[in-house]
């Protein structure tokens, strides 16, 4: 019920707040380029930690008729208003150890502008001011709601930074981005309240604190300004910024001010005539402003983009979140009602993926002319004609119900079946979650205690929805009620990604000189697959599937991977260490499997396609296989030696041969021209020809090929590939 109430918080909160949010995010965006498209410029100078104010206004006093201000910004800019020799007024930013101009000051651009008013109220003056202050608290709050869910979720705080099993994108993502963007955006949202109670005057009164007039030195007047003890003592990276007096009326003082502080300077000798202390609220203003803009601190300010970024995304992802847990009850159709069914099956489904599975079974039964009635487990109640109840349910967090089954437990004391129910209860989580199914193993427990409910198979669990485990529990079920089931994976998964097989990483080697490295994957479950067969990965953050040639080699997956520069999943790959887990997908590819009735068979790759030609030499039994081979150098050559020197020495390869296109001008194809007799050969009998790599080898070795056979055995290339003597796998 707590995690009910935080996640509907949370929700309520967002949907208030999501057309503000989104607005603040946009222009936020746009106005964290500012203070790094300033860092840019040339005009800061490191000099400005290590010189005094006295140096910069000595060597400006030289350059210059009259100083009227300096000034340091928050990127350390050093700005001068100076008279010149001429007599014309002039601003610009200095260089402090020259006092020479180092570039024009710069200008808010009118895109900057718009942003900072859109941003901080919305063109709606005080009524927007308002709006926006509102939104900032709302976001803090949202910020709080969704720690307190991720902390619920994770098992407590010590576990916030524990691994998150990957249930869907939107999910995953969205607490992943919340746990590293959450700092930043808790600041964002206090500072942003902040200014706004401070603009509407909340506060109580924060005048500065001024000091008691010191009693004036004779003795040290008519001092040169550079000679003051109080500009030879700070440096400039310390104040914001210097008036100098209009006149010489000795009670025309310089004006000071730094962060902390603002100074009144004799003009003559020096002293301290008064020093007032910035008040506390003002502070907070000054350093809430740094904080939620980001000026002057590149770095931070890029932090605040991605925050922005981020921002959008919770938006996004938490709505599709939603629409998904909305569309569970939209998934549950019934054709019979509830007092008619015979078999009721209810379900408590977090993300949706549970009900997949209840769906697929409940078709099942409706395949097989039964009637069945599919519910929530929240709407659990009495059913006059039913003999047989199947809970499916996932487990929230740590071992909390889903959000459509936290009544369950509750109802079971109060609804009472109108006749005896035989039940199953079959639980769906993760094992990297140290509360597996504890929901439904409460659940299958308080079934136990029901005098009406009798248990007619154990609880059952399955593992990150593994389809095999659910068809080993589907056929106990069958048998047990003698009611044969088919039910594809498929009808199940409404994605690709759903279907995904986990893998465990057992070794990665170092790129070689190609860029190219060999991983080896070991399947967290039985999954059927051979040589020639291809894998389907998507890297982290994308949806774009990259395909890989799979190896089979003493029982697991090796892969050829080149990586490519800007290559998402080969560098995702590259990334993976031993022991580390990732997701893919297995796609059969039966033409390319090794051929186990020929008896003569040639193999021809380049590059990275020699990978299933690795794991088909370790099936080998009987055939004479000839191995062809291009790369680029023979060190390219260095991370399959061990392999072929393997199956030489083994006598599952008869021959190699390689090509070197860099160091001996030669490449695969070329090789084959002078194996006319070793091709007429394999092809009289009846071997095959297995191709892959890239596809401009192919379609070169396939020209080769084709003519030897149109010369010597009067056939043609197509005739081959019809009889699949010739077989390719490129790209």
């Amino acid at each position: 019920m707590t995690v009910s109430i935080w996640r509907y918080s949370h929700l309520t909160l967002a949907i208030s707040s999501a057309l503000f949010i989104v607005i603040a995010a946009l222009t936020g965006i746009v106005l964290a380029l500012e203070p790094i498209s300033n860092k840019l410029n040339p005009y800061a100078s490191d000099a400005i930690s290590s010189i005094s104010i006295a140096e910069t206004i000595g060597v400006l006093q030289e350059n210059y008729a009259e100083i009227i201000e300096i000034a340091v910004d928050e990127n350390n800019f050093v700005s001068a208003s100076i008279i010149n020799k001429e007599g014309k007024s002039e601003l610009f930013y200095v260089h402090p150890k020259t006092g020479k101009k180092v570039g024009d000051i710069i200008d808010k651009l009118a895109l900057f502008k718009f942003a900072t008013n859109l941003h901080r109220s919305l063109f709606l003056k005080s009524t927007g001011r308002f709006l926006v202050g509102f939104v900032s608290l709302l976001l803090l709050l949202i910020a709080i709601t969704g720690t307190l869910l991720i902390l619920k979720r994770q098992g407590g705080f010590s576990k916030i930074f524990s691994k998150i099993v990957k249930e869907s994108s939107d999910q995953y993502y969205h607490i992943i981005f919340g746990r590293y963007f959450l700092v930043p955006i808790i600041i964002i949202a206090l500072t942003g309240v902040y200014l706004s109670l401070e603009k509407f005057s909340v506060f109580t009164n924060d005048e500065k604190k001024k000091t008691a007039p010191l009693e004036i030195n004779e003795n040290y007047s008519n001092l040169k300004y550079r000679d003051f003890e109080f500009f030879k003592t700070r440096k400039l990276k310390d104040i914001k910024k210097i008036e100098f007096p209009f006149s010489s009326d000795e009670e025309d003082y310089f004006y000071v001010k730094t962060i902390h502080n603002e100074y009144q300077i004799h003009q003559f000798n020096g002293q301290i005539v008064s020093t007032k202390k910035e008040g506390f609220i003002n502070l907070g203003v000054y350093y809430s402003m740094i904080l939620h803009t980001g000026k002057g601190a590149a770095i931070w300010a890029i932090v605040l983009l991605l925050s922005c970024f981020a921002l959008l995304y919770f938006i996004f992802s938490g709505f599709s979140m939603f629409l998904k847990r909305r569309k569970i009850k939209t998934h549950i159709l019934n054709k019979t009602t509830k007092d008619e069914a015979e078999y009721i099956v209810l379900v408590g489904s977090e993300t949706g993926m549970t009900m997949g599975f209840a769906n697929a079974f409940k078709n099942a039964l409706s395949k097989a002319n039964k009637k069945v009635f599919i519910s929530e487990l929240n709407d659990y109640t009495t059913y006059k004609k039913a003999k047989n109840i199947v809970i499916f349910t996932a487990t929230y967090g740590a071992g909390d119900p889903p959000g459509n089954a936290a009544k369950f437990i509750g109802l079971l004391s109060k609804v009472q079946p109108k006749n005896s129910l035989k039940y199953s209860v079959l639980g769906f989580g993760s094992k990297k979650y140290p509360d597996y199914c504890k929901f439904a193993v409460l659940v299958h427990a308080s079934l136990q205690i029901q005098p009406n409910f009798i248990p007619e198979t154990p609880l059952f669990t399955i593992n990150n929805q593994d389809f095999n485990s659910f068809e080993y529990w589907k056929n106990e079920w069958s048998r047990i009620n003698n009611l044969p089931l088919e039910i594809h994976q498929k009808t199940i998964l409404d994605t690709e990604e759903e279907e995904e097989t986990g893998f465990i990483v057992t070794r990665r080697s170092t790129v070689n000189i190609d860029d190219t490295f060999l991983i080896a994957l070991k399947p967290m479950h039985k999954v059927p697959y051979s040589s020639g067969d291809l894998v389907a990965i998507t890297p982290e953050g994308t949806h774009k599937k990259r395909l890989y040639s799979i190896a089979k080699i003493d029982g697991e997956i090796v892969l050829s991977i080149k990586k490519h520069a800007f290559g998402g999943c080969s560098n995702y790959l590259y990334t993976l260490d031993k022991k580390e887990q990732i997701a893919g997908k297995i796609q059969q590819n039966k033409e390319f499997h090794f051929p186990k009735n020929a008896k003569d068979i040639l193999l021809i790759a380049n590059g990275t396609g020699i990978a299933p030609f690795l794991g088909m030499l370790q099936e080998n039994k009987k055939a004479s296989i000839h191995l062809f081979w291009g790369g680029r150098t023979k060190k390219s050559f260095e991370i399959y030696k061990k392999y072929i020197a393997a199956a030489l020495k083994n006598k599952t390869l008869t021959s190699f041969q390689a090509a070197y296109s860099q160091e001996q001008k030669t490449y695969v194809q070329e090789l084959l021209e002078n194996q006319t007799a070793l091709i007429v050969a394999v092809l009289k009998k009846e071997g095959v020809v297995l191709i892959c790599g890239a596809l401009s080898m192919q379609l070169a070795v396939e020209k080769i090929i084709g003519n030897i056979a149109s010369q010597e055995l009067s056939t043609s290339i197509e005739v081959l590939k019809e009889n699949k003597q010739i077989r390719t796998d490129c790209y």
